[in-house]
C-alpha cells in the first residue's frame, strides 16, 4: 500500500462521506418514485389516443431521471460493494460518478427551456418580450456554465482534486438558482395579471401563483444548500449527496406543474360534494331584475373564458 493512500486512511470518515452518498441515494429512489407516481398520474388524465408533445416530455424526463438514479446507484455500489475496504479505490472518482453530474447538467436546463415553454404558452395574446428574455437567460447560463462545469469535473480524478473546482459548482448552482427566480417571477406576474375580479377564476390563479412559487423555492433552496454544504464542508460528501436530490425536485415539480389541473379539479370536486346538504336560502326578484342580471352576466363568461385561455395552456 503506497504511503499517500496510508495518510488518506486515517482521515478518511466514512459517516460523513460515502455513508452520506449512500444516504443520498436513499431519498434520491424515494424522489424517483414519486416521479413514477407524477407520471402515473399523467398519463391517466390524459388518456386520449396518439401521442403529444407533452407524453413525450413526460416519457423522456422519466428516462433522464431512471437513468440519473442508476448511475448514482452504480458509484455508491462500486465504493461500498465491489471495492469494500479498498482505501485506494475510495480516493478515486468513478466514471458513473462522472456521468451522472452530465446527466444532471442535462435535465436541469432541458427543465428550464420546459417553463419558458409553459411562459411562452401563459403570454399568449400578449407581449412576447418577458419569455423572450427568460429563454435568453436561461440559454446563456445554461449553455455558459455547464459546459465548463463538465469539463472540469472530467478532468478532475481524486476526491480531493474537487475542491480547486468549487468555483464552477458555486457558478452553476448560482446560475440555477437565479433562473428559478427569473422563471417564477414571470410566471407569477403573468398569472397575477389575468386576474379577472370574479371569485372562482381568481381563486384558481391564486392557487396556481402559490403552487409555481412553493416549487420555485423548492429546487433554489435545495441548490444553495448545496452551494452552502459545499462552501462550509468541503472535505465531506454531504454536498455531493444533495446534488443527487436536486434533479429529481426539478424533474418532479415540472410533472407536478402539467399535473396541476388535475389536483386543482379533484380540490374542486371535493369542495361541491361538500357543499351539497348546505342550506341555500331561496333569493327572490322580479322576471326584470332577472333578465337584467342574466344580460349582464352573459359577456362576462366570455370574456373569462377568453382570459383564462393561457392559464389553462400552462397546464396541458
Amino acid at each position: 500500500m503506497s504511503s499517500s493512500v496510508q495518510n488518506t486512511i486515517p482521515q478518511l470518515n466514512l459517516g460523513n462521506t460515502f455513508g452520506a452518498l449512500f444516504i443520498g441515494v436513499i431519498l434520491a429512489a424515494v424522489l424517483f418514485g414519486l416521479t413514477n407516481v407524477q407520471a402515473f398520474i399523467y398519463f391517466q388524465a390524459h388518456r386520449s389516443p396518439g401521442i403529444s408533445f407533452f407524453k413525450l416530455v413526460v416519457i423522456w424526463l422519466w428516462i433522464c431521471d431512471a437513468l440519473h438514479l442508476a448511475l448514482t446507484i452504480h458509484s455508491v455500489y462500486y465504493y461500498l460493494v465491489t471495492n469494500y475496504a479498498n482505501f485506494g479505490v475510495l480516493t478515486e472518482i468513478v466514471w458513473s460518478l462522472k456521468l451522472q453530474l452530465a446527466i444532471n447538467i442535462f435535465i436541469i436546463p432541458m427543465v428550464h427551456l420546459l417553463y419558458v415553454h409553459r411562459i411562452w404558452s401563459v403570454s399568449k395574446g400578449r407581449s412576447r418580450i418577458l419569455p423572450a428574455i427568460a429563454l435568453g437567460i436561461v440559454v446563456v447560463l445554461s449553455s455558459g456554465v455547464a459546459i465548463p462545469l463538465v469539463w472540469a469535473q472530467y478532468k478532475t480524478k481524486l476526491f480531493k482534486d474537487l475542491i480547486g473546482i468549487v468555483w464552477a459548482a458555486y457558478l452553476s448552482l448560482g446560475a440555477a438558482t437565479f433562473v428559478d427566480v427569473v422563471i417564477a417571477s414571470s410566471l407569477c406576474y403573468l398569472l397575477a395579471t389575468s386576474r379577472t375580479g370574479f371569485s372562482s377564476t381568481d381563486s384558481f390563479i391564486t392557487k396556481l401563483v402559490g403552487y409555481t412559487i412553493s416549487t420555485g423555492c423548492l429546487t433554489s433552496i435545495c441548490s444553495m444548500s448545496i452551494i452552502i454544504t459545499c462552501a462550509v464542508m468541503p472535505t465531506n460528501f454531504i454536498f455531493i449527496s444533495l446534488q443527487f436530490l436536486v434533479t429529481k425536485l426539478y424533474v418532479n415539480s415540472f410533472i407536478a406543474l402539467l399535473n396541476a389541473r388535475y389536483y386543482m379539479q379533484a380540490n374542486a370536486t371535493v369542495d361541491s360534494h361538500e357543499r351539497h346538504g348546505v342550506y341555500r336560502p331561496e333569493l327572490h326578484v322580479s322576471a326584470s331584475q332577472d333578465e337584467e342580471f342574466q344580460k349582464s352576466q352573459k359577456d362576462p363568461e366570455d370574456e373569462v373564458l377568453h382570459i383564462t385561455q393561457p392559464i389553462q395552456a400552462a397546464m396541458p
